[in-house]
Parts: C-alpha cells; structure tokens; sequence
C-alpha cells in the first residue's frame, strides 16, 4: 500500500511533497467514526498564511474515500439523494439508520460523487457489461424544464443576501433502449438515460459515448425518434455520420403524435367547420400518415391555407414538408418498430419533474446537474455502473 502510493505521488501531475501523517476521521456507513493517520502530500513551496494548499491523501484515494466517507456511506447518500424528493429527507432518512449527517455533509457528499462519475476519463473508459451488438435499438433525447436561481447585479438585501433571478432553462435528457421481434421494450436490457443543463451539443457529445461504448455500429437496426424539435433533427445526420453507421441500417422518425398535433391544430384554425368535421378531417388524415401517404396530407393542408387563418395553417404545413422524409411510419410499423416518443417523454417526467420542477423550487447550476446525473442512472437501473465511474481512485484523486 505504501509503495502504490509513493506511485501515485510521483506520478501527480503537480510536484508533491509528503507533509507528515495526518490523524483523518472517517464517517463509515454504520454510523460510526473512525480515525485513521494518513500521509498528507502537497505542493512544493512554502505554506501560505490563510489559504488551504492543494494536496491530497493518496492512501484515501486508493481505498475509494473521499470527503472523509467510506465508499459505501458515500453511495447511500448519493443513492438516496436521487432517490427521494430533497435532501431533507435524504438526512432524516440516514438519521433512522443510525447514520447523523446534516444537510450541508449530505450535499457535499452527494454533489461530489456525481462530479467525480462525470469526469470525462471516467465517462470514456467505464466499460459496460452489456451491449446492443445484433439487437434493435431506439434512441430518443428531448428536454424538460425546471428554474434556475441566477445571482442578479446590484446591491444585496437588507439582510445581505444577493438578488436573483428564477428563469426558466431546458435540461436535455437522452435515453437509449433495445426493442424485441414485436416492438416492445426488451426488459433485459438496462436503458441508459442521462440528462445535462450544458445544452444541445452537450447531450449528443454524450449520446455518442454512450452509443460507442454500447458498440452502436454492430446493432442490427438503430432508429432515431423524437419530437420535431429543430435542435435535436439537425444534429441527428452529423451523429450518424460520425459514428459510421450505414443508411441501411438506422432510420429517423418524426413521433407520430406530434404530428397529430398539428393536424388538430390545422383544424382548429377552420374556424368556419363544425366540431365533427374537424375531427373526421384529422382522423382522416392521421390515417393517411399511418399509410404513408404523407404527400396526400401535405396537399390536404395545402388546399385549406385560405382565409384569416391562412398564414398560420401555412406553417403547419412548412412543418410537414420539411419533415416528410422522417414520416415513414408505415415502413416502421411494417418492421415492428415503434412510432411514438412516449418512451422520452416518461422519462423526462420521472427524471426532471418527479425531482427538481415544483413550485417555488429554484436550483444552482452545479446541484441540478449532479442531481440530474443521479437521478438518471437510479430511475435508468444502472446505479453499480455510476458506483464504479464514481469510486475509481483516479476519479477519487482528479477532483
């Protein structure tokens, strides 16, 4: 054990140097303390008066603790802050067990084991053990929403706190599952789901990943569904493109009750039909979309796109058009594959809403995304592999 650490010390990227045995109290996951003496290792130089030097206890490291937490302790307040509605409850849960913690120790010990499972090294290197090599694969993202406390500029309170704003953002949320012989959910395969605040390109740099790591390339049909969100349509070609995927062997869908939307919305602007005929004039034309007559709809639109209405019955029909070729539902309902983003949607509910979207919930940046983190791989069914990503040593020691 010494050896290894003398190991890890030399090889730090930043000379360090051992600054003596230090005695370390150590919070187990029974409840209990336990003080061990370890050797410290800082930076070269002098200390400087009133500020902590960056070092680091390499023993600790090695062993998987951190924050002064055992790796389990550390995994059970993770777990349970993804699990259960606050952190509040998170504490009083781990108070039952025999386990005093309070809220700030929760937090910190939460929001860093998500920090150190997203370190990019650990991201990319964490191998799965399982993949979709010969299986049908369906791949979604969407985005959900929930407020974010933004410091304002100016004076603070009368009780010295900052102003802030409560504004709305859109966490992505990426979700990938495998589809047996008749289209449903295979409850065998695990699905992978995560979820960031860092925008569009962000959650496909992850998507892509995922997808390497889950051997994408050797699937036996990959589809691609969604909503007809601008972001998520134009970066799907560049995904597949860049993970060599052949035309053959994946496909794109528009999510059919998106569609069905519009043409609702379609009707509802003839404001001089009666309330039966604009339901058989959708239902006859969501029939069409079902047999893939999609050019036959766009023409029914077409021929609709008059009176005060018209400009906006036009921009149904720019939609249409320019998601024809990801209209091909008939095709794909011929292969048993599905047609809705039901999926996605649920999994935003259950991920973002079901968590961190309340009333008079607002979150810093930096918790939302470990709690999204968290609360993604609990609701996806692969805690063990986040506990893998987030106990390694080398994670343990970067953060």
């Amino acid at each position: 054990m010494q050896a290894e650490q003398d190991l890890l010390v030399s090889h730090w990227p930043k000379p360090l140097k051992s600054d003596g045995k230090v005695k370390v109290t150590i919070r187990t996951a029974q409840g209990h303390t336990v003080a061990v003496w370890v050797t410290y290792s800082r930076r070269q130089g002098p200390r400087r008066a009133g500020k902590r030097d960056a070092g680091v206890y390499a023993g600790l490291g090695l062993l998987g603790i951190d924050d002064r937490s055992t790796p389990a302790l550390a995994a059970e307040v993770s777990l349970l802050a993804a699990m259960l509605g606050s952190l509040e409850e998170a504490q009083d849960v781990l108070a039952h067990r025999g386990v005093e913690l309070d809220t700030k120790t929760v937090r910190l010990i939460a929001y860093r084991y998500a920090a150190r499972a997203r370190l990019e090294p650990q991201m990319e290197s964490t191998a799965f053990e399982d993949s979709v090599a010969g299986r049908r694969v369906v791949i979604s993202s969407d985005g959900g929403r929930i407020r974010l406390r933004e410091n304002k500029r100016g004076p603070k309170t009368k009780k010295g706190r900052r102003r802030y704003t409560g504004a709305w953002r859109e966490p992505k949320v990426l979700l990938v599952y495998v589809v047996d012989a008749e289209g449903k959910r295979a409850a065998r395969f695990a699905p992978v789901i995560d979820a960031t605040l860092k925008g569009p390109d962000a959650v496909f740099a992850l998507l892509r990943t995922y997808l390497q790591r889950l051997s994408i390339a050797q699937a036996d049909q990959g589809l691609f569904i969604a909503d007809g969100a601008p972001w998520i349509g134009k970066r799907v070609p560049v995904l597949v493109q860049a993970l060599g995927l052949a035309a053959a062997q994946v496909h794109a869908l528009l999510d059919l009750y998106h569609a069905a939307q519009h043409l609702g919305q379609v009707a509802a602007l003839r404001q001089d039909w009666s309330a039966q005929a604009r339901s058989r004039w959708r239902n006859h034309q969501r029939r069409l979309l079902l047999q893939g007559q999609v050019e036959q709809v766009i023409a029914a639109v077409r021929d609709i796109c008059r009176g005060r209405n018209s400009k906006a019955i036009r921009t149904h029909r720019d939609y249409f058009v320019k998601n024809q070729g990801r209209m091909v539902y008939a095709k794909l309902m011929a292969m048993q594959m599905p047609i809705g983003s039901g999926a996605i949607e649920s999994t935003v509910r259950r991920v973002i809403n079901l968590r961190l979207k309340g009333p008079s919930i607002f979150w810093c940046r930096a918790s939302a995304e470990a709690v999204l983190l968290l609360r993604s791989y609990y609701k996806a069914g692969r805690w063990n592999l986040l506990k893998r990503m987030a106990t390694s040593h080398l994670a343990l020691l970067q953060t």
